[in-house]
Parts: C-alpha cells; structure tokens; sequence
C-alpha cells in the first residue's frame, strides 16, 4: 500500500515541469552581465520564434487540426518545428524580463503552430533472411534514407540561413506533454543567448494515474533507439560542428542509453566517439539514474569519451528523486552523495577530469526537482556552461571546489555571498 501511494505522488509529480512560463531570470542577468541579444542574429529576436522537434510520440490531432502530439508511443518519429509564444508586447519587453529590469511573476509561453515537415517509416523495418543474415527490405530501408536525407537538408538549410553551426538537444524526463517539452527547451535556448538551433527529443511520456510513473519509464525504454537515431542523424548534417545536450529527470535515462550505445558503435568502428557524434557538453540535471547501473554501464564503456565535460546537477533534497529511491530501492543518481559510494565506485567515476558532480545549496523548495529552470543560481550556471564552454572552477563559473570531485553551486551564484547570508556550504 505504501509503495502504491507513492507511486500515486510520483505520478502527480514526478519529472513533470508543468512549464507554462518564461524562467525567473538568472542570476548572471541580474549581476549585471548583459544578456547576449547584440550577439543574436535578427531574424531570431522574435517573442514567437520557430523550434523544432522530433517525437515518438502517437499524433492525437485529426483533420484540420494542428499537429497535436500525445502520451502514446509511435514506431515512428516526426521531425517538425513548432511555433513558441513569449506573451510579451515585443522584444523590448522580452529583453527587460530576461534580465529584471521589468519584473513580472507569470509570463506564459503558449505553443502556436505545429508543423510536421518529416513523417518516418516505423520502425522496425520489413527484413529478408539472406543465408546467415537477415537484411531489411530493400524498397522500405530506400524510403526511411530519403526522409533521413530530408530531415538533414532541412537543418542544414536552418542552420545555414541562420548563420549557426550548433545544436541544442533537451530530452525531458516522466509526466511531460509535448507542448511542456518545448516551453522548457524555449526557456533554455532564449536565456542561454539563442546561439544555438533548438531542437528538443519528446517522447512519449505524461500517463496519468498511479501507474503513470512506471508506463513513462517503460516508454523511455521504448524510446532510446529514435534518440540514438536522431543523434546519429544529426552527427551527418555538414553544418552541425556541435551538439550540447541537457536532459532532465528520467530523460537522462533515455539519454543515457542511445549515447552508450553509439559510443559502443563507433568505438568499434575504429572511430573516436565525440568527433564521430559531433557532442560537447553534456548536462544531466536530476537524473533519475540508478548510480550501479550508471557504474556498471556508463563507467564501464567509458561513455565520457563522448562529451568535452558532464556536468551532474544533484539535489540531496530532491522530493521526486527520493520517492523514486524507495520505489526503486536504488540511490538516484540526481540526488547522490559522497558516502552513498564506496571510495573504488566512487573513483571509478572521476578518473579523469570531465566529470563534475555539482550541488545545489538551499534545494529544499518546492522545486527541488525541477530546479534546473526555476532556480535562478542553477540556471546561471547551465547558461554559463552552454555558452562559454567552461569548466567548474574557471573565471567563467566560479563554483565552490568541495573535493572528490563535488562542486557547490551557491544560491547566490555567481556573485558572492550576501553578507548576512547564513547559509553554509557542507558535502
């Protein structure tokens, strides 16, 4: 009974950001950095600017409706672009929220316009047995590589009329709709500076009811080979140079897997991961990982190799994480602490110097989970880590050096601490 009303909280909870809203404004904004908008190409200083997507998930709209996306799985992927609206009067307004000048507590983000502009054969294709090989179907394989090839000439006409040669992935974590995964990837590419074309990975998540948590993990499952397919995908468009990604909560998981296996992939191939994947940083925040098997299977294949650096984003307090444990019975990964290892595991997983494991001071709130986007200090530093390619502990993000591989990310980051501050820093 116990694990069935937690899993009823996990469900009304769970990963879901519930983002209807422009992000409260960083910490970097509000310290008297400028926020990058001389640096933004015209065509992209716009309160209702394009994004694009690619889903799993079963369209739920029909006839003239727009393209609506909802929780059931699809063998298939749509790639398409979404309109984003800022409800603000023009840029001017946007840019003054952006950086408090103008302060105001809700300005909704609102999706408009759905367009599907690639619709996939399903997957798993059609095959043939030829002697000891099975081979997919000739005619069928030909139709799914002319619409990969009409999904990478897509971008790369984006990419080129945009004047960009980088990516920003954002894979969502369990109880996320489709209209909530653009609204937070549209927060994270407007205050990281929209130097990037932003394209988020929704997969079927958002099942209702108190099984809704384990159906959402099950489709995450279900989903990790469209990601690893997109990510190869995008490794093949001429004018991608680097892909940055940041997955949330239980998309860390779907995440996590398609990178492991291309990894695995192009080790064998005789190829070097990142410069065959095209990756540069990655950002797990809140993941919901279980720390033996983020051992045993990232560790052991050495999925770092990927990545120019992985930042974890961990929460000892995180609410949704903590259920997710004893449902589990496994420490999560998102709320990991030094003594939840013993001193082999735990230097198996810094024996270089790409991982940092950073810890949110005061992540006791109501958002402790989905801190990433509402905690202004945290959000400083993603948009710090996504611009300037920056290690922890550089002039660009002066984080606290804790030892053993943990950072603090102080709630005032990135300016010092108010004098009459009473918080303390601990492990």
């Amino acid at each position: 009974m116990r694990r069935v009303l937690i899993a009823m909280i996990v469900a009304t909870m769970g990963c879901a950001p519930k983002q209807t809203q422009l992000s409260p404004p960083p910490n970097i904004y509000l310290n008297g950095e400028e926020y990058p908008a001389g640096e933004i190409p015209e065509p992209l200083r716009s309160i209702d600017p394009k994004l694009f997507f690619v889903t799993n998930r079963q369209p739920a709209g029909s006839g003239g409706q727009r393209g609506f996306f909802g929780k059931q799985r699809s063998d298939s992927m749509f790639f398409g672009e979404a309109t984003v609206k800022f409800d603000v009067a023009d840029w001017d307004t946007l840019l003054r929220r952006t950086t408090g000048e103008e302060n105001r507590n809700w300005t909704p983000l609102t999706i408009g316009d759905v367009k599907e502009v690639v619709h996939f054969l399903p997957f798993p294709l059609p095959v043939d047995r030829r002697g000891d090989t099975v081979e997919f179907q000739t005619a069928p394989l030909l139709t799914y590589q002319k619409q990969g090839r009409a999904f990478k000439q897509a971008l790369s006409k984006k990419l080129s009329s945009q004047k960009q040669d980088s990516v920003l992935l954002y894979i969502h974590g369990v109880n996320n709709t489709f209209d909530e995964s653009l609204s937070t990837l549209a927060n994270l590419w407007h205050f990281s500076g929209r130097k990037s074309l932003p394209l988020v990975f929704s997969w079927p998540a958002g099942n209702p009811g108190i099984l809704g948590y384990f159906r959402d993990s099950a489709a995450g499952d279900f989903s990790v080979f469209h990601f690893k397919e997109l990510l190869r995908l995008l490794a093949e468009v001429p004018e991608v140079k680097r892909i940055d990604i940041v997955a949330h909560s239980h998309g860390s998981d779907v995440a996590m897997d398609g990178i492991r296996e291309l990894v695995i992939q192009h080790r064998a191939a005789g190829l070097i991961p990142r410069r065959a994947m095209k990756t540069g940083t990655l950002i797990l925040a809140a993941a919901d990982l279980d720390v033996g098997v983020v051992r045993q299977r990232l560790a052991t294949e050495r999925v770092e190799e990927a990545f120019e650096q992985l930042n974890f984003y961990i929460n000892p307090n995180d609410f949704a994480l903590w259920l997710s444990a004893i449902l589990t019975r496994t420490v999560r990964f998102g709320k990991l602490q030094r003594e939840d290892l013993a001193p082999a595991e735990f230097n198996s997983l810094l024996r270089d110097a790409l991982v940092y494991f950073i810890r949110v001071e005061n992540g006791d709130s109501s958002n402790s989970h989905t801190y990433f986007r509402r905690n202004p200090a945290v959000l400083s530093d993603i948009v710090l880590a996504l611009r300037t390619g920056t290690k922890p502990g550089s002039a660009s993000r002066p984080l606290v050096d804790l030892g053993d591989g943990f950072w603090l990310l102080p709630s005032h980051y990135p300016g010092p601490r108010p004098i009459d501050d009473g918080s303390r820093s601990s492990r």
